[in-house]
């Protein structure tokens, strides 16, 4: 599959307020790509990249080079491009990261640029991203969105649900549960008019708790024995940035587990700090659990 492919893609999803238009045209997209292709598609389709970082910046994107008249690059060779930025480190890194960029670049029409330095960037605005995914993915692969939504959850990635559906069906989907080791998507809130109305919803037999709303930064931590990962909201690893955490669960009479909640910076009188420091890279945070959601 052709890199422009992708790229006309979100145009025309861009084009459209029509949420069913939006879906089907994605749908279209993921259905035409082959199973080597489909992980990657599904990346792009959603404004991001498979391999997340690959050290460039908005400034490497400041000046490109004049675009390719006609659409040549393949989705592979775009994949492989980034695997190979994204892999460079050390002395000498920065130039020849620079060299590679401007190569994937100069093969790229001017559409194309713009749709990568978006990638690379986070800003692919296209009106789809990964809420649109999930119904794309049901159209293309005729697996119900319920179960999709669970697989992605436990799998923390819409790509490698569609690429799960396209492979199996619904019975694959099954097959990705909760492991140990590997982040799950969190569970985000909801709002409510009001008190009443909130607990509504949840019907009259259902036991109810609240918690007060610690203003932190949500974290998810995998423990499978020695072994402690700890995970932003969007499943990056910042286990390195939180020791304090890491200790504490180490310290758990634990052997295997997962837990899900917010990590704190606490001043000297023992109150937490505002959000700004406790996001800081320089804090000393401590963790306040919620939820608890694999134990052995």
């Amino acid at each position: 599959m052709l890199l422009n492919d992708v790229v006309q893609a979100s145009a025309r999803v861009a084009a459209t307020n029509s949420r069913n238009a939006k879906v089907a045209v994605l749908a279209e997209t993921l259905a035409s790509a082959d199973a080597e292709e489909l992980l990657v598609v599904a990346h792009y389709l959603s404004g991001s990249l498979r391999q997340r970082r690959t050290g460039v910046g908005w400034r490497s994107l400041a000046v490109r080079p004049a675009p390719a008249a006609e659409p040549t690059l393949t989705i592979a060779a775009v994949d492989a491009a980034f695997t190979e930025l994204a892999r460079l480190s050390g002395t000498g890194s920065q130039g020849t990261r620079a060299s590679l960029l401007a190569q994937l670049m100069d093969a790229a029409t001017a559409d194309e640029q713009a749709f990568l330095a978006g990638l690379v960037t986070g800003e692919t605005r296209q009106g789809a991203l990964e809420g649109l995914l999930i119904p794309a993915i049901s159209a293309a692969f005729s697996v119900p969105t319920d179960a999709l939504r669970r697989a992605a959850m436990f799998s923390g990635s819409i790509p490698v649900v569609a690429v799960t559906a396209q492979a199996g069906g619904e019975a694959a989907l099954a097959g990705l549960t909760l492991q140990v080791g590997r982040p799950v998507l969190p569970m985000l809130a909801s709002s409510a008019p009001t008190v009443g109305d909130a607990f509504a919803g949840f019907g009259a037999d259902v036991q109810l708790a609240v918690e007060t709303k610690l203003d932190g930064i949500r974290i998810q931590v995998h423990r499978d024995g020695d072994a402690i990962a700890v995970y932003s909201r969007s499943l990056d690893d910042i286990t390195a940035r939180l020791p304090a955490v890491v200790a504490a669960v180490a310290a758990l009479p634990a052997r295997r587990l997962v837990l899900d909640g917010e990590a704190l910076a606490i001043g000297p009188d023992s109150r937490p700090l505002l959000f700004q420091d406790t996001a800081s890279a320089q804090a000393v945070l401590s963790p306040f659990f919620f939820d608890l959601l694999h134990l052995d």
